[in-house]
C-alpha cells in the first residue's frame, strides 16, 4: 500500500454503480488502486463507468448487470467472485430504490411495487450478506460500506415502502456485523445526507439540485473507509465528516 494508492491490489464490490453515490464510490476506489466490480441493472450505463475508470487509470473494470431482485444471480456472482478472485476486499452497497409510485401513503402502495422496493433494499442485502460473506473472510480486512438514509431511523409520511425496507437493511447490517466481530470483517453503515442523486429527484421533483452536494464529494470517505490500515466506526454521517477534519471517526 502506498500514499499515493492506498487500496492497491484491493478486491472492490460496488453494487448499485451505474449512477449518482455508487458511480462516484466506483470511481474513487478505482482512483485509490482497487481493481472494481461493479453492478448494476443496465449494461450500458456500467459501460461508461468502465470507460471513466479506464480513463483515469488505465485498467478496466469487472462489469456484472443484473438485477437485484434475482436472488439467485447473486448467489451466482458470490461463486464466480470466488473463483476468479478467491477474495473480497471491500463490499459498498450504494443500491436502493423507492419504486416506480416514489413517494405515497401506505395504505395506497401497489403491492408489486412494494415487493420491488422489498426486494432490492431489503432482501437483497440478506443475500449478499449470504454469498459474499465467505469471500470477505478470505480477506485480510475486509471493508463493507453500507449505505443508508436518515428515514430510515426517523421515518416521515409517505416513505413508508422505503423507509421500512432501508431501516430494515441498516438492523440487519448491525447484527451481522455483531456476528462477524471475531472476522477480519469491519462494517460501516453510511448516512450521506442531502447528495445531487437521482433518488433525492424523484423524492423531491421541485428541488433544485444544484443546492445539494455532488456525490464525487463522497468518494475520498469511502476511500478512507475501505483503507485495510484503518478502523471504520459502525456508523458514518457525511455530513458530520465534511464539517470536520477529515478521517476524524477513523482510528
Amino acid at each position: 500500500m502506498t500514499s499515493d494508492l492506498p487500496l492497491k491490489d484491493r478486491i472492490a464490490l460496488v453494487v448499485g454503480a451505474s449512477r449518482g453515490i455508487g458511480y462516484e464510490s466506483a470511481l474513487a476506489l478505482a482512483k485509490a488502486g482497487a481493481h472494481v466490480i461493479a453492478t448494476a441493472r443496465t449494461q450500458g450505463a456500467l459501460e461508461e463507468l468502465d470507460d471513466a475508470i479506464y480513463a483515469a487509470t488505465g485498467q478496466h473494470a469487472t462489469l456484472i448487470p443484473f438485477d437485484l431482485v434475482d436472488g439467485g444471480a447473486i448467489d451466482r456472482m458470490g461463486g464466480a467472485l470466488y473463483e476468479r478472485f478467491g477474495k473480497l476486499d471491500i463490499w459498498v452497497n450504494a443500491a436502493a430504490t423507492m419504486g416506480a409510485e416514489g413517494l405515497t401513503p401506505v395504505s395506497n402502495a401497489d403491492p408489486r411495487g412494494f415487493a420491488k422496493v422489498e426486494k432490492t433494499n431489503f432482501t437483497a442485502v440478506y443475500r449478499m450478506i449470504r454469498s459474499l460473506e465467505p469471500l470477505l473472510k478470505a480477506s485480510s480486512a475486509a471493508r463493507v460500506i453500507h449505505l443508508t438514509t436518515s428515514v430510515a431511523t426517523v421515518p416521515r409520511a409517505f416513505w413508508g415502502a422505503y423507509a421500512a425496507t432501508k431501516a430494515g437493511a441498516e438492523a440487519l447490517m448491525k447484527c451481522w456485523a455483531d456476528e462477524i466481530e471475531s472476522m477480519p470483517i469491519r462494517v460501516a453503515i453510511l448516512d450521506p445526507g442531502r447528495m445531487r442523486t437521482q433518488l433525492r429527484a424523484q423524492a423531491y421533483p421541485g428541488e433544485n439540485p444544484e443546492q445539494n452536494i455532488h456525490p464525487s464529494a463522497i468518494g475520498p470517505l469511502v476511500v478512507e473507509l475501505a483503507r485495510p490500515d484503518l478502523t471504520p466506526p459502525l456508523t458514518v454521517s457525511f455530513k458530520e465528516w465534511n464539517a470536520g477534519p477529515q478521517a476524524s471517526a477513523l482510528v
